[in-house]
This record gives structure tokens, C-alpha cells and sequence, in this order.
């Protein structure tokens, strides 16, 4: 679908995850060089997916391998492909390319996320199947965080050297946390988020090592993320010196 020049603005994501078509990107190219915030959010966009998708992959077992090597002979070759007649659609603004945004980034990073699974899915059972669609739901939700046109990206660095980024919609109302680099807690402990509601820290999730949650709670109304060391399941209250107080933008 094409988009018109005033919509130039609200296509860094779809931009960053490769999600225009070609001459699309070529135009948005040609914009880059002139407008600054985008090249910024659109460098944000491409930094955070890339860490999502490291956060979320999960490696295949080592028998996945040696599966799929011994089954190779068994599986039937596919025909050859031949193009197919495309009906044109007419277009109908930027908000139709804004709702296929979130498609493009849930495969991009479900891809990643779930590449090992299909193999050695069936023989795990109803287990895996529940895990898979819950891995899938959090990153729908998390793709449509990002590809929310209102979606803005900070950064921060903890106390413990932990490098993080939120990713937040208040259209949305949501937001989601990554960390890279984060120590291990150790026994009995865990990290707990935070929102920030005038002074007031309410819990908004753990997180355990390296990766990505959503957070809990309402994000919109919310003025920083911290981050604490609490004990295993966490507490209604801080009770440590926060490794990270990050200011969410406005």
C-alpha cells in the first residue's frame, strides 16, 4: 500500500523491520536524509528488534539435527512454484499498512523465537504446544507495542552494568522491557520492575536473566521503570536500592 508524504513520520518501524516495499523504502531513503528524529527512531527500532530476537530465541536440542537429516528422505519434494495473478487492492491510507506492521515484526521475530521448536514439537507434547502459543502471544503483544505509531524507545544502563530498553504505547497502553547483559540474580533472588505513578512503585514484573517481558500495571500513567533485586517471587514493595530509575517519555 502507498503512503502519502505526510505519513513519511510513521514509518520508522515498518522501515527498520523491512516491512516496505522497494520503492517505498527508497522514498523513505531520500527522508532519512533530512529529518534527523527518524533517522534516530528508526536506528531505535532496528537496535531493539535485534535484541528481541536474541532475547526471545530459543536453541533447538541436540537430537533436532540429526531428526531432521534422517527424516529428509522421507519428505516429498514440493512442485515447482509458479507465479500467481495478484488482484490489485486499492489503497486506504497509512492505518492499513500500520495493522499489517505488527504481522511483519511477529514473523520477523517469532522466527527467531520459535525456529527450533517445529521439529521436535510433536514428540513433547501438549506441554510444548501450550508453551509455543504463549511465546506467540507475547510476541504479538510485543510486536504490536512496537509497530504502535506512538511507540517511543529509551534506553538506559543499570547500576549492575545491565543494558536496557523500554519500548512504550500509550495508545497501547503498554510497554515492554528488555535487558541485556544482566547478572545473575542468585539463590532466593530475582529482579523485579517497576512503574513509577507520582512517587509511588508499583510492580510491574519479573525478570530472571537476559530477555524480554511486558509490563504489568498501567504503563500510560506512568513517569520512570526501575529496576530492584527482591527476594524469589518478588515484593509488594521495594526493598532494595533500585539498579534502574529510566524515565519514560511523555
Amino acid at each position: 500500500m502507498k503512503h502519502h508524504a505526510t505519513d513519511a513520520h510513521t514509518l520508522a518501524a515498518a522501515y527498520a523491520l523491512g516491512a516496505l516495499e522497494d520503492d517505498e523504502r527508497q522514498a523513505f531513503d531520500a527522508h532519512l536524509q533530512a529529518c534527523e528524529a527518524c533517522r534516530q527512531e528508526a536506528a531505535e527500532f532496528e537496535a531493539t528488534a535485534a535484541r528481541l530476537a536474541a532475547a526471545a530465541a530459543q536453541p533447538p536440542p541436540a537430537s533436532a539435527k540429526t531428526q531432521v537429516m534422517a527424516a529428509i528422505n522421507e519428505v516429498r519434494q514440493l512442485p515447482p512454484r509458479v507465479p500467481a495473478t495478484v488482484a490489485t487492492v486499492p489503497a486506504v491510507g497509512g492505518m492499513l499498512r500500520r495493522r499489517a506492521v505488527p504481522l511483519a515484526l511477529a514473523a520477523g521475530v517469532a522466527a527467531a523465537a520459535l525456529g527450533g521448536i517445529a521439529v521436535w514439537q510433536t514428540q513433547n507434547g501438549q506441554d510444548l504446544k501450550d508453551q509455543t502459543r504463549r511465546v506467540q502471544q507475547q510476541l504479538d503483544t510485543i510486536s504490536t507495542v512496537l509497530a504502535a505509531p506512538d511507540a517511543h524507545t529509551v534506553h538506559g544502563r543499570a547500576a549492575n552494568g545491565a543494558l536496557t530498553t523500554v519500548v512504550s504505547s500509550d495508545r497501547q497502553n503498554k510497554a515492554v522491557f528488555t535487558a541485556a547483559n544482566l547478572p545473575t540474580a542468585g539463590p532466593g533472588k530475582t529482579y523485579q520492575l517497576w512503574l513509577d505513578h507520582d512517587g509511588v512503585m508499583r510492580p510491574a514484573g519479573l525478570i530472571d536473566h537476559d530477555g524480554t517481558v511486558i509490563l504489568t500495571g498501567n504503563p500510560a500513567d506512568a513517569g520512570a521503570v526501575g529496576l530492584t533485586l527482591e527476594p524469589a517471587g518478588g515484593s509488594p514493595r521495594p526493598t532494595t536500592d533500585p539498579l534502574l530509575l529510566m524515565t519514560l517519555p511523555t
